[in-house]
């Protein structure tokens, strides 16, 4: 987009004092940030949902550090005005806090993103204030957080009973007091998820979360059904079925190549008069194919 100046932490913050939303969709390539980034969209976030959407795992635990610093500065070329968040694949903030910053410190340098986003609670507090500290800013991510998928038992909604509830009200507050300006909140009942927006001074951003957080995430490949499996989710609103016209102009291309109806009179390029008579002789019947 022409022009538009990319959002940072304060302006965000801002935004949820006047009750602006923020419109967040996922991005995993050039193509893909370029037409978010026209469309207005306020912040992409390079999850690694692209291993599920873009490189066919069956979960985002065999994303790597390397797999989201490629996309990511793919991304960042695309969308030079945008805020561009990137995920920390799985346990790659686990082990010790050089590491940790080495892998940071990949995403911002090689990878041009402007914050990191990390899956956890109160057990991720003090990383996420070592990351800050280093002044980096950092997203947080409670509710269903699919990196501990296979811990948490499946892909569950977050949130239902009293205990879950507090707990998941305790670590969206350590995670503001560690210092992260927004929280991605998955998965998570309406009405949790409501007392946590209205409990932070931080910017909440639901998926699956309801209707009262300060902005929303949806991915990219949601939106537009773009998959060759896809399956329809309560919480996504489809905008276009993009798979199955992707699909579509590709069947239509292999008939029209197989019954020689593509390429066209209109698709190919004629040589200068007199060159195939110069080059084979005249009154040549028969021309090489």
């Amino acid at each position: 987009m022409a022009g538009k100046q990319a959002l940072n932490i304060v302006k965000m913050k801002k935004m949820k004092k006047d009750k602006i939303p923020l419109t967040v969709l996922t991005a995993y390539d050039y193509p893909s940030a370029r037409l978010a980034e026209e469309a207005g969209v306020d912040m992409l976030l390079i999850g690694d949902s692209l291993g599920n959407v873009v490189l066919g795992y069956d979960s985002t635990i065999p994303v790597t550090i390397d797999d989201i610093v490629y996309h990511t500065r793919a991304v960042a070329r695309g969308a030079q005005s945008t805020f561009i968040v990137a995920d920390l694949p799985f346990m790659t903030y686990h082990g010790s806090i050089d590491e940790t910053l080495r892998n940071v410190r990949r995403l911002m340098q090689e990878g041009h993103a402007h914050a990191v986003k990390l899956e956890g609670g109160k057990e991720i507090a003090a990383t996420v204030q070592t990351i800050v500290q280093s002044g980096v800013p950092v997203v947080g991510h409670i509710g269903l957080t699919p990196q501990s998928v296979n811990q948490i038992g499946g892909y569950r909604v977050q949130g239902k009973d009293e205990l879950d509830a507090k707990r998941l009200i305790e670590d969206a507050k350590a995670l503001e007091q560690a210092g992260a300006f927004a929280i991605v909140l998955e998965l998570v009942t309406e009405q949790v998820a409501s007392i946590i927006t209205s409990e932070l001074s931080i910017p909440t951003i639901g998926i699956g979360a309801g209707r009262d957080c300060d902005g929303q995430v949806i991915v990219f490949h949601d939106l537009l059904k773009y998959s060759p499996d896809y399956r329809d989710k309560r919480f996504v609103k489809t905008y276009a079925d993009i798979g199955a016209q992707i699909r579509s102009s590709i069947s239509e291309y292999v008939s029209d190549v197989k019954k020689r109806q593509f390429p066209g009179p209109e698709h190919v390029f004629t040589a200068e008069d007199g060159v195939v008579d110069n080059l084979y002789g005249k009154g040549k019947v028969e021309q090489p194919v």
